[in-house]
């Protein structure tokens, strides 16, 4: 009897053992499931290079050591509703304007490839200790994500198990679709550059991109004036007005161009005012020079350039005088040229206009008309020795 007693309690025992394991694998099963998320918003475009290094470079080391724990829905800028958005997020964080790329997760937003890496590894870590904070309160954006989750039909491409960069969705809704399989290790990248038409990008900004093209014209006639006039000043007398606006200018020049340069430079956010979108040009692929020179700093050397040949023009004897204005206007001429051509990419290229980029091609144009009578004049003096 006592055996059969003993028997029956080894029996109770592994019965136990067992209904013990399946409850902790459940509890343990349940607490998975419950793991705390953080996701984030990143409003970007297809033609911003710096959107491109965060996308690429930065977000991929994140989203492989987080796993299902991080999740970011790209939302892009260049696409009506994503402009909506983009433009609603301003507003509830009370900006007057921003640029791209600009990630949103819970009350914090960063700007640009320097201050996304630097800020938001720490703020993932405080919100998954908080329980983990769900998508940004922006006005509208819920509202999108889950139209685009209760969709019929998946047109949107995802890049990684976490991280959507297709547009959400405009006229009809495209759901996000996670990754079933969270250890996949597929290379992160931009979706293809979304196909617009010069007159679409235009009417991204119809204001800011008008007055764009307003002053391209302005710059082409100026420089058609010149060249139909090259044959006029032989015997024009010299103008001391126009001859001390050069200085002055360059100088107003220069102070454009080094502000450019340190926004290129360090990824501040541009103070660019009511009209146009400064940071979208200045994050754009075209704001270096062959992907290295920063525009700004080129602005800066060529200001620089332009004064201290005027400097000489007026210091020194002939014929270097006669050389430092022949100089002075032939940079200008390059100047202008340049500026045609960056001024044609923002409105039809990038569909974005930075009214400091304006000023500065408008001041530029000033200088070639205010050198173009003394350059002419050098010239005439140099050739005839």
């Amino acid at each position: 009897m006592l055996k059969n007693f003993l028997q029956q309690v080894v029996k109770s025992s592994v019965v136990a053992t067992i209904l013990f394991a399946i409850h902790a694998a459940v509890i343990t099963a349940h607490a998975q499931d419950e793991l705390p998320v953080v996701r984030a918003a990143l409003f970007y475009s297809p033609t911003c290079g710096h959107c491109r290094i965060v996308i690429e470079e930065m977000l991929p080391p994140l989203l492989k050591q987080y796993g299902s724990q991080l999740e970011i829905i790209g939302v892009d800028i260049t696409q009506p509703q994503g402009q909506a958005l983009f433009l609603s997020a301003i507003q509830w964080f009370n900006l007057d304007s921003a640029g791209v790329p600009f990630l949103v997760v819970g009350n914090e937003y960063m700007i640009g490839s320097v201050d996304i890496p630097q800020k938001f590894p720490a703020l993932i870590e405080s919100y998954l200790a908080e329980g983990g904070v769900d998508w940004p309160d922006v006005p509208g954006l819920k509202d999108a994500i889950y139209a685009s989750q209760t969709a019929s039909a998946p047109t949107q491409t995802i890049i990684s198990p976490t991280l959507s960069t297709a547009s959400i969705p405009t006229d009809t809704p495209a759901p996000v679709i996670p990754e079933t399989d969270s250890s996949s290790e597929a290379p992160l990248s931009l979706p293809h550059e979304i196909e617009m038409t010069a007159w679409q990008r235009v009417m991204l900004d119809p204001l800011g991109n008008g007055i764009a093209i307003a002053v391209l014209i302005g710059m082409i006639g100026v420089l058609a004036w010149v060249i139909m006039s090259l044959n006029n000043l032989r015997h024009s007398p010299v103008s001391t007005i126009s001859d001390f606006m050069i200085p002055i200018l360059s100088i107003i020049g220069l102070g454009i161009a080094g502000y450019l340069a340190y926004v290129e430079t360090t990824q501040t956010t541009a103070v660019c005012g009511p009209v146009g979108d400064c940071n979208t040009v200045q994050q754009s692929e075209f704001a270096y020079l062959f992907g290295i020179l920063p525009i700004g700093v080129l602005g800066v050397i060529g200001y620089l350039f332009i004064l201290s040949n005027w400097i000489v023009g007026r210091t020194q004897n002939e014929p270097v005088a006669s050389l430092g204005r022949l100089v002075a206007f032939t940079s200008s001429g390059l100047g202008i040229l340049f500026s045609i051509y960056l001024t044609f990419l923002e409105p039809f290229v990038i569909g974005a206009t930075c009214a400091w980029c304006i000023a500065s091609a408008i001041i530029m144009t000033a200088l070639f008309i205010v050198t173009f009578p003394d350059g002419r004049r050098a010239y005439l003096k140099l050739s005839s020795r």
